[in-house]
């Protein structure tokens, strides 16, 4: 049984990821997803076309028994506005008969979709979701439904978002049949629908039919009014229908046998269906006796009783219908051609004298036709006749019988299965009865060609469970496969187990693995069946061995094998050196040299374009913007994001181009940086509104990590500490350079908390001092350290960790120039002016906050200064009457906060305009000190001289030093000051 699921409410504006961590790129040349999530190229190709089986409302029986009480109910529940009609009931109980004559009575549009097994991928689930809403109105659902066939398929919140918007316009009432939902089994799919029947517009109603309740908000349904339920009780025959629905199957049975057997079977309709099979035969005084028998006899548990049925019906067959039973039984949909070849093994329907050859019988189509007209459980699902089903319980049972009786047979009929479906263009169904057929070296074959295609679907989770169940020995023969299962091991975060296939794979090459014209195919005991990924065997192992390295951190190994890999590609493969060109591209980037990583990563781009991979081509665009700004180039980073958004635009479709939202978010980061909140603003929203179906993998990550910022903005820490949290669930290591890590993140925000013993702890853990060893990759962290030492300063008044903070910052400072990272440096000034001002020595700190302006104005950097909170507001308006940069501070000033941070502008009260004690630019002298606490008496001029033992002249001296040092002009103003900054 499923686990119910939480009965909460989604929301709309806070998508979930379906794919997960997964990075990297395919064994020979089909790549994944990057480093940049998104960066490699994927297959267009469109999923397996649908079944339209699936969507067809199943036919009335001839033989349909009337439940009018009941569709009286499911109308009544139309007519008070109920959302959900539930269905629930054990197997043959009736429920699809029924549903099917309620609509066929209802006069509203109805759409129906049958679930299977397969339907348990959610992506799959929603296309045929979408395609079953389609039979009613045509043009429903192609904005959701283009986007579960964009190459990295979008969040199921994101789909429905658009489906619901979609399914709103519909002026006509319309119902949703899913009949049996209990074969859906992912929890992703039980919470889409929830939400989706959470938003249901008010003319769509849906109807499931189950065997097990869905786990979905039920208890809030019923209790809201808006749900109605049909279960066993409501669903069992009565004695009368009973009576009409064994009569109507050919047997003259007593009202007193009648009333037995629907006793005995408790109005279970399958069981009443199966004993009248059972029963059936010409009536004669014997038969009423054996029938009073029988009925007497029929208890038990159901499991019993339908083995017991089942094998009675299955001996009152012919050979003919009972071999074709059995050996179909493997299938769960059935057509004559895929019968014919399972039977026969053949593709196609056979000659006659192949017929001849096994039995003198009807072809697969005729057989079907003539199976539903017995009603021997055989379940139309079109109205074509041309494809049915079993009953799901009687298919259960039948396999039972054939393993029992003909278990030699079984892995034969799975493979004539494997063969057809392969032959029809259905690799996955191929797979699935190769493996089930055993025959292990077949599956091998078909797993090894379907990698490339799955793996451009992003399907490498199911494709690994298919790889999992080979035999261990076999994998290590063939080098292709091994590649192909080391990157669905890397998409999932497994680097040792993924470094074992590599090696598997890389023996099959020359023991140097320097491979000049590829690799050849004469080795001894290897198996290649996918030639054309064997051929790119080397570099995609170099590529692979790239990623790991990356992953790892190790900067030296990530060159060499991205090296390697994009000297065995020629120059104008721009899709496959892409990958190999980016990982090199991200190791220059951990290192610190930016102009060489933004290069890099610019050419890779460039080559995906070329190539017409518009979603690759934009995928860098974030690492590039982010370089440019550590390089202090913020108007070039504005400018490479508004370069791709006019590629974007220049596509057909814009709006489902993955990576999209990734641009209007750095967007708007950036205008915030500058000051622009409304262009920030609106760029936000434009991210938020397109989502995560035209977003790359991590945009879920980076999303929450700058609605943090924003909430710090705003003064909310406590909301920016728990999307900080979150942002850390969303996280997954990828060759991309962490640079500022979550919990750094979050040290500064508890800091702002004066949380000082959790920004300790966090320093103590990740082993950080003033005298480490500098690196960029914890540039960040350092600077963060520097913060937490000038804390426990002013909390503790302790000089060292003061200076150790200068001192620190005065490393940082140098290497960043050394680097070229600019952008760096003007953080790592104004953190000096901070530290200085700290300290009290305001002269030092304001030309370090001078220096800082002077980098940071011809690029228009604002918050930089003014995330600093009040303390830079106060250094701000210092350096404003010092004449410094008057436009450019004026500008930062102005854009302080009301809520938190100091304004400085005409309306501001005087005493947040004052510098504190320890701010004066120029200290008042321990004599000043000693005249300003005599001039808050009521002594004169004189008097003070006297009482000072100096001369009257001093005292004037000294005053006006006092006066010019607090920046007033008399007496009282004087004292009003002192009082202001505690220096009395």
């Amino acid at each position: 049984m499923r686990s119910d699921c939480n009965s909460r409410k989604h929301s709309f504006d806070r998508q979930l990821l379906l794919s997960g961590s997964e990075a990297g790129c395919s064994a020979g040349g089909s790549f994944s997803k990057a480093p940049f999530p998104g960066i490699f190229p994927y297959n267009l190709s469109v999923t397996d076309q649908l079944l339209k089986t699936k969507l067809y409302i199943p036919p009335l029986r001839p033989n349909l028994v009337p439940r009018p009480e009941l569709i009286e109910r499911l109308n009544q529940g139309l007519e008070f506005g109920h959302k959900l009609s539930l269905i629930s009931a054990p197997a043959g109980f009736g429920k699809t008969t029924l549903v099917s004559e309620w609509l066929a009575a209802s006069k509203r549009p109805a759409a129906w979709l049958s679930l299977d097994q397969g339907d348990n991928d959610p992506r799959r689930f929603l296309t045929y979701l979408i395609a079953a809403l389609q039979t009613i109105e045509a043009d429903v659902g192609l904005g959701a439904l283009a986007m579960l066939q964009s190459p990295q398929p979008p969040s199921t919140e994101s789909i429905l978002t658009t489906l619901l918007n979609e399914l709103a316009v519909i002026s006509d009432h319309l119902v949703l049949v899913l009949d049996d939902y209990h074969m859906i089994e992912v929890q992703a799919i039980d919470e889409a629908l929830g939400l989706l029947l959470e938003y249901l517009p008010p003319q769509m109603h849906l109807a499931i039919a189950s065997r097990e309740d869905p786990p979905l908000p039920l208890a809030s349904l019923r209790a809201r009014g808006l749900l109605t339920e049909l279960r066993a009780s409501d669903l069992r025959f009565t004695a009368a229908e009973a009576a009409v629905f064994l009569n109507q199957m050919g047997l003259d049975l007593s009202p007193d046998d009648v009333a037995a057997l629907e006793s005995r079977t408790e109005g279970w309709i399958a069981g009443l269906q199966m004993a009248a099979l059972a029963l059936q035969g010409p009536p004669s005084g014997q038969e009423r006796a054996d029938t009073a028998s029988f009925i007497q006899a029929f208890t038990g548990s159901h499991r019993f009783v339908l083995d017991y049925l089942v094998e009675e019906v299955l001996g009152r067959q012919s050979e003919e219908v009972r071999s074709f039973l059995l050996q179909t039984s493997i299938l769960d949909r059935l057509s004559g051609p895929l019968c014919d070849a399972v039977r026969f093994g053949v593709a196609e329907r056979p000659s006659s004298s192949e017929r001849r050859a096994v039995y003198k019988r009807e072809d697969g189509k005729k057989m079907l036709q003539a199976l539903e007209r017995g009603n021997l459980f055989v379940v139309p699902l079109d109205d074509r006749r041309q494809w049915y089903r079993y009953h799901h319980l009687f298919a259960g049972v039948l396999q039972a019988h054939l393993k029992e009786e003909q278990p030699d047979q079984v892995p034969a009929l799975h493979l004539r299965a494997s063969e057809w479906y392969q032959r029809n263009g259905r690799p996955s169904a191929a797979v699935r009865h190769a493996l089930a057929a055993e025959d292990y070296e077949r599956a091998a074959d078909l797993i090894e060609l379907a990698w490339p295609e799955m793996d451009g679907r992003f399907q490498s989770k199911t494709w690994l469970a298919w790889a999992k169940r080979l035999p261990a020995e076999l994998i290590p023969t063939r080098p292709v496969l091994s590649a192909a299962y080391a990157w669905a091991l890397l998409n999932g975060g497994e680097l040792e187990a993924a470094e074992s296939r590599l090696q598997d794979a890389a023996k099959w090459l020359e023991p140097t693995g320097e491979m000049s014209e590829g690799p050849e195919l004469s080795s001894i005991g290897m198996v290649v069946t996918d030639e054309d990924q064997f051929r790119a065997l080397p570099a995609s192992i170099a590529s692979a061995q790239a990623f790991i390295a990356q992953a790892r951190g190790d900067v030296p190994s990530t060159v060499k094998y991205a090296r390697q890999a994009l000297e065995r590609l020629p120059e104008d493969d721009y899709v496959r050196r892409g990958p190999a060109a980016a990982l090199l591209g991200l190791a220059y980037w951990g290192q610190g040299e930016l102009e060489a990583a933004h290069q890099t990563l610019a050419e890779a781009m460039a080559g995906f374009q070329k190539a017409g991979a518009i979603s690759f081509a934009i995928s860098g665009t974030y690492g590039l913007a982010d370089i440019q700004l550590a390089q202090g180039r913020l108007r070039a980073a504005i400018s490479t994001y508004e370069q791709s958004l006019q590629l974007v635009r220049e596509q057909d479709d814009p709006a489902v181009i993955r990576g999209t939202a990734d641009l209007y978010l750095g967007l708007s980061k950036l205008f915030r940086e500058r000051g622009e909140s409304e262009a920030a603003e609106q760029n936000l929203l434009k991210s938020e509104e397109l989502g995560e179906q035209a977003a790359l993998e991590d945009w879920p990550y980076r999303w929450r990590i700058y609605r943090a910022l924003v909430q710090e903005d705003q003064g909310d820490l406590n909301s920016a500490l728990d999307l900080l949290d979150e942002a850390g669930r969303f996280y997954f290591p990828t060759p991309v350079p962490n640079l500022r890590p979550v919990t750094a993140l979050k040290t500064g925000v508890w800091l702002k908390q004066g949380r000082l013993a959790e920004a300790l702890d966090w320093a103590s853990q990740r082993e950080l001092s003033a005298e480490n060893e500098l690196s960029y990759l914890r540039e960040f962290e350092h600077l963060t350290l520097a913060r937490v030492l000038m804390a426990q300063y002013e909390a503790q008044q302790n000089e060292k960790p003061l200076q150790e903070a200068m001192g620190l910052l005065k490393r940082l400072q140098k290497a960043a120039e050394a680097g070229g990272r600019r952008g760096s440096v003007i953080e790592i000034l104004v953190l000096q002016a901070l530290a200085q001002r700290t300290g009290g020595e305001i002269s030092p700190a304001l030309v370090a906050l001078g220096q800082a302006l002077a980098l940071a104005e011809p690029e228009g950097y604002v918050r930089i200064f003014v995330d600093e909170g009040p303390p830079m507001a106060r250094l701000l308006n210092e350096a404003l009457s010092r004449g410094m940069a008057p436009g450019y501070v004026q500008r930062l000033l102005a854009t302080f906060s009301p809520d938190g941070l100091e304004q400085t502008n005409q309306s501001m009260k005087k005493s947040e305009l004052r510098i504190p004690k320890s701010e004066l630019i120029d200290p008042l002298s321990k004599r000043e000190l000693e005249v300003l606490r005599l001039l808050g008496t009521e002594l004169s001029g004189p008097e003070i001289a006297r009482e000072l033992m100096v001369s009257l002249t001093t005292i004037r001296t000294h005053t006006q030093n006092i006066y010019s040092k607090l920046g007033v002009h008399n007496r009282r103003s004087a004292v009003s000051r002192a009082e202001e900054l505690d220096l009395l």
